[in-house]
């Protein structure tokens, strides 16, 4: 939990940061990169890291990524210029892709079936916690120390969980395998490579360059071109970093494809509901991020208790009523009254963080429970890729939809902007702006949000349709230890 926290926190401190980073190091028209860059290095190396902890063990992975995270973290703090803390956030994020996936692998290795909802519930606790600590830490220090000292609090809090990982995770002994593993680097090259363009092209596609420009295109052709080359390699390779079996198997392709769609409608609530909160209703920074941190309140509880539904009617039908739940919710938003009152999306997203609770949990459970030891790595791995790279997706494609919509309400209103992060910043200045023009712009951002909502939900009845059609009612429940066991039953 502490090299966890490590990573949760790092996702958010260095957000109310940027003001002093900025005006330190400059670099205003790149700092987005300090997101992204960290964003694009955790998604693209879980695969890997989970293939790696099934081929050497978790610890060695989890020691070198905590050991990376803290090095980068260091390497941040020194940093003389964006470019370079760019740099060193992304050697940050090759110790964050370790330590998500393998710490969420090592949960279900060390805790039976009937005991993981419990500690994968106290791992959400460690989430929602960092998301609403984050920011107000990286303020303080910001404030009153130096921004540098973001960076710098990693070292004692990861010296902490290198000194208990390397004194108290003992892993049981494993027999030596005849044939000396091989790792595939090709495949990992190719996988990093293909990931990278893709998300590249999606962080910066309708920001650094429109949607259908030279750049965008070029890199969706290159990622394509490079998955499928990626493809001919894994399927050649004898031990393949994203194996076939990752997506010939039912539960683990179901899984994969329900926690994408829940990447992509988890976008609608983080990203877009604080301008939301400010724009619309009028709040400050500091409510309008409590309107949201209210979801992480009622996850957890909700993943604690999500055992006893899925103890007594399976993995697949305790998800579907989850996410069947929060469809109806995600549609309620959009029929919220303009402006409204502040409890009324704060219950809102309440409701949606138990619903998401009960959705997500048993599907982590259940598809690491279908598999052994030896890939338990490569499968949470694949489902924690599929929905990084869901809420990157949701990022793009929300953002677009919003600023369409910005676009048509105020086309032909002259002298207000279109788009959306534009209009946040004129209405951040209402001096600027008649009491006519102000509610036209606030109108539009309810109208967005609106849209965004409504993406959100039809997200939703994706992932519902994926756990119909593609799920199977029960999913196959490997024996406990030893690892290569071939007992199952069926949940």
């Amino acid at each position: 939990m502490v090299a966890m926290a490590l990573a949760a926190v790092d996702g958010t401190i260095v957000s109310t940061a940027v003001p002093q980073i900025v005006g330190d190091l400059g670099g205003f028209t790149v700092f987005s990169w300090l997101f992204s860059g960290y964003l694009l290095a955790v998604t693209v190396t879980l695969p890997v890291y989970g293939k790696l902890s099934d081929t050497f063990g978790r610890k060695p992975v989890l020691v070198a990524g905590t050991i990376l995270f803290v090095v980068g973290s260091l390497l941040c703090a020194s940093a003389w210029s964006m470019t370079a803390l760019i740099a060193f956030r992304v050697v940050q994020g090759l110790g964050g892709g370790a330590l998500q996936g393998t710490v969420q692998t090592i949960a279900a290795d060390l805790f039976p079936l009937k005991e993981r909802p419990k500690i994968q519930a106290k791992l959400s606790t460690v989430w929602a916690t960092s998301s609403v600590a984050g920011p107000a830490i990286g303020g303080l220090l910001a404030t009153y120390a130096d921004w540098r000292w973001i960076f710098l609090v990693n070292l004692p809090v990861g010296g902490l969980a290198l000194w208990l990982v390397v004194r108290h995770f003992h892993e049981p002994s494993r027999p030596r395998p005849a044939v000396p593993p091989r790792i595939d680097w090709a495949g990992a090259l190719g996988v990093f490579a293909s990931t990278a363009l893709l998300l590249t092209a999606l962080v910066q596609g309708g920001v650094a360059w429109d949607w259908f420009s030279a750049p965008s295109l070029a890199l969706f052709g290159a990622s394509v071109a490079l998955a499928a080359l990626t493809v001919l390699v894994e399927r050649r390779a004898a031990d393949p970093i994203v194996p076939g079996w990752v997506w010939r198997r039912r539960p683990i392709a179901a899984v994969n494809l329900a926690l994408g769609a829940m990447g992509l409608l988890m976008v609608a609530p983080t990203v877009f509901l604080p301008t939301y909160a400010q724009s619309v209703l009028g709040l400050g920074a500091i409510p309008a991020g409590f309107v949201l941190s209210v979801m992480t309140l009622s996850w957890p509880v909700a993943a604690a208790l999500s055992n006893r539904v899925y103890g007594r009617i399976g993995f697949r039908f305790t998800a579907m009523i989850g996410m069947g739940c929060a469809l109806l919710i995600l549609l309620a938003f959009p029929a919220l009254p303009y402006p409204g009152e502040v409890w009324q999306p704060v219950l809102i997203m309440l409701l949606l963080g138990a619903a998401l609770g009960l959705f997500q949990l048993p599907l982590i459970v259940g598809v690491q429970s279908t598999v052994g030891w030896a890939e338990r790595g490569t499968t949470t791995a694949s489902v924690l890729f599929c929905r990084q790279l869901g809420q990157s997706l949701g990022a793009a494609l929300f953002g677009a939809v919003a600023n369409a919509t910005l676009a048509a309400r105020l086309d032909g209103v002259p002298g207000l902007p279109g788009d959306l992060d534009s209009v946040s910043h004129a209405l951040e200045d209402p001096g600027a702006l008649t009491a006519g023009a102000a509610d036209t712009l606030r109108r539009a951002v309810d109208a967005a949000v609106d849209h965004v909502y409504l993406g959100a939900a039809a997200a939703a009845a994706l992932a519902l349709l994926v756990l119909l059609v593609v799920a199977p009612k029960r999913f196959p429940v490997a024996a406990e230890e030893p690892a290569d066991a071939t007992g199952t039953t069926e949940r």
